[in-house]
């Protein structure tokens, strides 16, 4: 900014604690009970459409890392076989994302025939809605990562854990499954250092248009 004729850069310091923190957590909130309730419709055709044509529960549960490396437990739609965690050794040499700790596969044939239409269209996340009203994440924010993952992070990626992880976030309206593991942890790391109330109401903005494309989604 110029200051005296004189082009001056100024640095903010991330703000991790405070009042701002504490309205972001209310909006998160008000929001995920306002869209389980508005959404409830699709919940239900799409819990029976997951139940009536694979075997198995309707819900997928995963144990993910939240902010400050706290284990909790994450709800999605079941969009694979009941037998994919047991799979995923097997598959490892048909692994699209050999650049980093990701672990992705364009065709994954573990995935339903469902499971691709609710994939496509991000319904598989909408459980995570839960996940938010219980504090465990927050509707904008870095990707929730594995404890594998985690595991072999360095120091710098594990500023990710700064913040609560999110169910959408730069990662998903910049390309999703798309992206490498460098960009996903640019991306990550720029909201967190960056991060505030009218960025969140931006990135959802762009979250509707990028679930509407399915670009990146599989």
């Amino acid at each position: 900014r110029p200051v005296s004729k004189l082009p001056l850069l100024h640095v903010e310091k991330p703000e991790f604690s405070g009042m701002r923190r504490v309205v972001k957590g209310l909006f998160d909130r008000t929001a995920a009970a306002a869209a389980l309730i508005g959404l409830s419709p699709v919940f239900v055709v799409a819990a029976f459409a997951v139940r009536l044509t694979s075997h198995g529960p309707v819900f997928f549960r995963q144990t993910r890392i939240g902010v400050r490396g706290e284990p909790f437990t994450m709800y999605k739609f079941r969009s694979m076989r009941v037998d994919a965690e047991e799979r995923l050794d097997e598959l490892n040499a048909m692994n699209d994302r050999s650049d980093g700790l990701l672990f992705k596969i364009r065709d994954d044939p573990r995935v339903t025939r469902v499971g691709k239409w609710v994939r496509r269209y991000s319904i598989d996340e909408l459980p995570q809605l839960i996940n938010v009203l219980k504090g465990d994440m927050s509707l904008v924010g870095p990707r929730p990562p594995l404890p594998r993952e985690v595991e072999q992070y360095g120091d710098d990626v594990r500023r990710r854990l700064l913040v609560r992880p999110g169910v959408t976030g730069l990662w998903q309206v910049s390309g999703r499954s798309n992206l490498t593991w460098e960009e996903s942890v640019r991306l990550d790391l720029r909201y967190v250092e960056n991060w505030s109330l009218m960025y969140d109401f931006e990135i959802l903005w762009k979250t509707a248009y990028a679930v509407f494309r399915g670009a990146g989604a599989y």
